[in-house]
């Protein structure tokens, strides 16, 4: 049973914007948080990378850094050099036409050299409500520990260069590979952290639970009950319910709500179904029941959400305008 793929099986990228640094020592670059998950890798001369209140991490040749939600963070040659934004670094040292996308950029005092590839991905609807939340604002995986390294770090590479070389097709290409680093990422990070992790990943480690897991993910219409729940898991009703609250933090009553909100979050966030349809598929009769269980969950009406979407977008296009050097921060 690979309860991975089934969580993770309408995680959709939609957009990949990458880029390119060629870094010499001393150099340290700011960045203040964007709209969507950053991954990046380098080669070359390892470097250090800090997320607002956390510890400074070396980062070695080949491994894999991920920011689920686009935290504020540096990275740096040395902590101790003064950070410029990278925003502004990016309007001021772009190498080519400002039109290509992405470009390559160097920066730097002339020391040692760090070659970077750096992917902004936005993801599905479902996968930023119910899969980056729960994740940590960090992960790093170390080359070291991981057997399939060098194919990612070539993933990735082949990531930026597929969208330096702009291909026929190259959109779609990028979104996939995107993916593909997700999977591989979150699993590694899984295998490591699901005994301390949060909500559904810490859930995995459960053979028991994750059943249950994988009947919400694969029928989330389905009236299901905590009864036919703790059935397919194999337990009691009531250890199964206390059991699935101190591993994924929910009730299952209340994980599976939130689950349906997000899969709902990502059909209204695509178009092309009527309200009553995403009611029905989110297992309810009426999309006014519906709309008051999605206020519950959002904090919004699903109009007002989808406005609320709609701006972030907004945001995501000027950040991608700022990366092609169109744009320089005031």
């Amino acid at each position: 049973m690979d309860v991975l793929s089934e969580v993770l099986d309408i995680c959709r990228s939609e957009r990949a914007v990458t880029a390119r640094f060629a870094l010499t020592a001393p150099w340290s670059l700011k960045s203040t948080g964007v709209t969507g998950a950053m991954i990046r890798m380098a080669r070359g001369a390892p470097y250090w990378i800090q997320v607002e209140g956390m510890p400074a991490l070396r980062v070695d040749p080949g491994d894999l850094v991920m920011l689920p939600m686009g935290a504020a963070h540096v990275v740096a040659s040395d902590m101790d050099v003064a950070s410029e934004l990278f925003s502004r670094m990016i309007a001021r040292h772009a190498e080519g036409p400002r039109d290509e996308n992405p470009l390559v950029f160097s920066h730097g005092g002339g020391g040692e050299a760090t070659d970077m590839f750096s992917a902004l991905l936005w993801f599905s609807a479902y996968c930023r409500h119910s899969v980056f939340r729960i994740l940590p604002p960090l992960i790093h995986i170390r080359a070291s520990d991981l057997p399939l390294a060098d194919c990612l770090a070539t993933t990735m590479e082949s990531l930026t260069l597929e969208t330096l070389a702009r291909r026929p097709g190259w959109r779609l290409s990028a979104a996939r590979m995107g993916e593909l680093l997700l999977v591989n990422i979150l699993r590694e990070h899984l295998a490591r952290e699901a005994a301390v992790g949060e909500g559904w990943l810490r859930g995995l480690g459960d053979a028991c639970v994750a059943r249950a897991l994988v009947c919400m993910h694969r029928e989330p219409q389905r009236a299901w009950s905590v009864e036919t729940l703790a059935v397919e898991a194999g337990m009691s009703r009531t250890r199964f319910s206390m059991r699935f609250k101190e591993l994924v933090g929910a009730t299952p009553i209340g994980y599976l709500t939130a689950h349906r909100m997000a899969l709902a979050a990502q059909q209204m966030e695509a178009g092309g179904l009527s309200s009553a349809r995403i009611a029905e598929n989110a297992g309810y009769d009426s999309p006014k029941v519906f709309a008051r269980a999605f206020r519950r969950w959002s904090g919004h009406t699903p109009k007002a959400w989808l406005a609320q979407e709609a701006a972030k977008r907004s945001g995501w296009q000027q950040q991608e305008g700022r990366i092609r050097g169109l744009e320089q921060d005031p």
